[in-house]
């Protein structure tokens, strides 16, 4: 099918393609779920697979890092490829290997196969979000685009809330082996309908006939340092990370190889991932935003669930249902959210997302361990609220002033910056739980003067309540209940600690919102 590219005086040229856009959109979205609930679904079911494949928990937990290790090395380069292969291809091929691999995971006979096929299909799926948000920044005009970012949003921030509770359901219910073999009719389809209702526009045609030269180099340094990155973040903690020899190493490689791919990229004529974006203030303050968003989403994502269940005793169903109808609430505004964007400035809504958001997790900042269902179902609405009012504007204005040709290139760094938030996000706050619950206890055992009468009234009132029940040991397990109610107070502290931390970073974002450059009349957003 033939794309006709349309340019409106001073916007950015788009491609109108030959189908209704909207079928396109919810076309390459299809894929782009699947992915996405992919680096959360088999969060909950690594016991069930560790014990089906006669492995330690701690090793299963390969089965997430792989997967986002691999995922983040093909991201920036994703434009590289498309630019190279053409788009189309680049989004088909990327489908086709999630697909096998999601099939050869559920086949998996031991934990090594499993890992490697992991890594396969962290590398399918890592292509797929950098080009849908390129083709959809193609296909739609300036005025639409905010809808059809609704349209993705659903996809990237709706996912990863419902996986966890889909893995778990399908886990208990039928196999754990499923979660891995429901991408295969999808990505079918998806297969299916992209070879027959996608094409590429004519500015990809005419790159594709420029020669390429393969930035060896380039390739090597950012898969080197992407990769030692993501194993950092995720197994600092579990390694006390500095007083680890292999974190240092490991951290060593990733910043110099880093450093090392940014001074490379700069000067090389055709770069793996191209920096200069970064000179755009209005892209580079959405990658940064987009940056904070993956901190503050998935932080929150992994902190609610083991708040409700480690400290509020709720099942792995229930704690799932916690974070359920955040996700209804950005269903239901981004496509609202969509519809102000072509009539509104964006740095407002911007502005009033990142208050929702703050407030959301200044709210949370309040639990204690009295708390209620709805108390935490409260403010995870008010959370969803202010992510539906970012999500859109902060991926319309990273797309805006960039010409058409640099789409590819922008949707990997932005996808980029997004993933490694998150991985910075559950770094921290997994961190910070831990020794802020150390720190607390320490403080809190401090107070706890053998002397004080309050204290041995209330320790006698328990012993003597256990007394029936225990005998001469009353008095030992009232000392034990007391260091319990210790330990979970001061976890209820490391919590506070760590949302309200996310809340003040979601309001220091606040002025960087104004560097993106003004719309013009009529809140239009113009590209030069």
């Amino acid at each position: 099918m033939s794309d006709t590219t349309i340019a409106a005086p001073g916007l950015q040229a788009y491609s109108r393609p030959a189908v209704n856009p909207w079928i396109i959109a919810l076309v390459v979205t299809m894929a782009t779920f699947m992915e996405v609930l992919d680096t959360s679904i088999a969060n909950v079911s690594l016991p069930h697979i560790a014990g089906g494949l006669s492995a330690g928990v701690d090793e299963s937990t390969w089965i997430l890092t792989s997967y986002l290790v691999s995922n983040a090395i093909i991201l920036p380069m994703s434009g590289w490829f498309s630019n190279l292969i053409g788009r189309k291809r680049f989004y088909m091929a990327c489908v086709a290997v999630f697909t096998i691999s999601s099939f050869l995971c559920g086949l998996a006979p031991n934990l090594g196969a499993l890992i490697f096929f992991r890594v396969l299909q962290g590398l399918g799926g890592g292509g797929l979000q950098p080009s849908e948000q390129a083709i959809l920044a193609d296909t739609f005009p300036p005025a639409k685009r905010g809808m059809a970012f609704a349209i993705y949003g659903m996809a990237v921030v709706v996912a990863p809330a419902v996986g966890p509770t889909l893995g778990g359901f399908i886990t208990d219910n039928y196999s754990w082996r499923w979660i891995f073999y429901i991408n295969v009719p999808i990505g079918i389809i998806s297969l299916l309908l992209t070879s027959r209702l996608i094409s590429d526009p004519p500015h990809l045609s005419e790159s594709r006939r420029r020669s390429f030269s393969i930035d060896y180099i380039g390739l090597g340094l950012l898969a080197l340092g992407l990769g030692a990155l993501q194993v950092v973040l995720d197994k600092g903690q579990r390694d006390d990370w500095f007083d680890s020899h292999l974190i240092v190493i490991l951290t060593t490689i990733a910043v110099a190889a880093l450093v090392m791919v940014i001074f490379w990229e700069w000067h090389h004529d055709h770069p793996i991932i191209d920096l200069r974006l970064f000179l755009d203030r209005s892209f580079a303050t959405a990658c940064l935003l987009m940056f904070s968003l993956g901190f503050v989403l998935w932080g929150t994502t992994l902190l609610i669930p083991l708040f409700v269940q480690t400290l509020m005793g709720y099942p792995a169903e229930q704690a799932g249902l916690v974070l359920m109808p955040g996700g209804l609430v950005i269903i239901a505004l981004l496509p609202l959210v969509g519809r102000m964007l072509a009539r509104s400035d964006p740095r407002r809504m911007m502005v009033f997302g990142l208050c929702l958001l703050s407030t959301s997790m200044f709210y949370m900042a309040r639990f204690n361990l009295q708390l209620g269902f709805g108390n935490v179902v409260f403010a995870r609405l008010v959370q969803g609220a202010g992510m539906a009012f970012l999500w859109v504007p902060v991926n319309t204005v990273a797309y805006s002033y960039l010409p058409r040709e640099k789409n590819n290139a922008a949707s990997g760094l932005i996808n980029l910056a997004r993933n490694v938030g998150a991985s910075m996000g559950i770094s921290y706050v997994t961190t910070m739980l831990d020794r802020g619950a150390q720190i607390h206890q320490d403080q809190l055992a401090s107070h706890l003067d053998p002397g004080n009468p309050n204290l041995q009234q209330m320790l006698q009132g328990t012993a003597s309540a256990l007394k029936a029940q225990s005998g001469s040991s009353a008095m030992q397990q009232a000392y034990a209940l007391l260091q319990v109610n210790v330990q979970r107070q001061a976890t209820m502290l490391a919590y506070i600690d760590n949302f309200r931390v996310l809340a003040i970073v979601s309001l220091c974002l606040i002025p960087f919102v104004f560097l993106v450059k003004k719309p013009r009349k009529g809140g239009e957003i113009a590209v030069h």
